[in-house]
């Protein structure tokens, strides 16, 4: 199971924290999802901070091997926010197959 964790939203803008839950609430689902048969609790946090004029967003799921944490910069925090979870997604989705990689190999020996 996953739990989303949202972090700082509040120095976002008041305007996007509709379409920020939406996203965050989908992703979510996915990681549900894909994780449904993995024996571990994972928590999918996501920290927004805002400084100057850039919006940095990072996104972190710890899996049991090891923690994944993507970074991403923008001026607008829904671009980031989109871009972070691409990235997370090909990073988490490498690690999970890494991970059953290593334990169908285990159980075989």
């Amino acid at each position: 199971m996953v739990t989303l964790l949202l972090k700082n939203l509040k120095e976002v803008a008041e305007n996007f924290h509709n379409e920020i839950e939406t996203i965050c609430k989908e992703k979510e689902a996915y990681y549900n999802e894909l994780f449904k048969k993995y024996d571990k609790d994972l928590t999918l946090e996501v920290i927004f901070d805002h400084s100057s004029s850039l919006y940095k967003v990072s996104a972190s799921i710890d899996l049991k091997s090891k923690k994944i944490v993507v970074v991403e910069e923008d001026k607008d925090p829904i671009k980031a926010l989109n871009s972070v979870f691409s990235s997370l997604k090909k990073a988490v989705k490498k690690q999970h197959d890494l991970e059953r990689k290593d334990y169908e190999y285990k159980k075989k020996r």
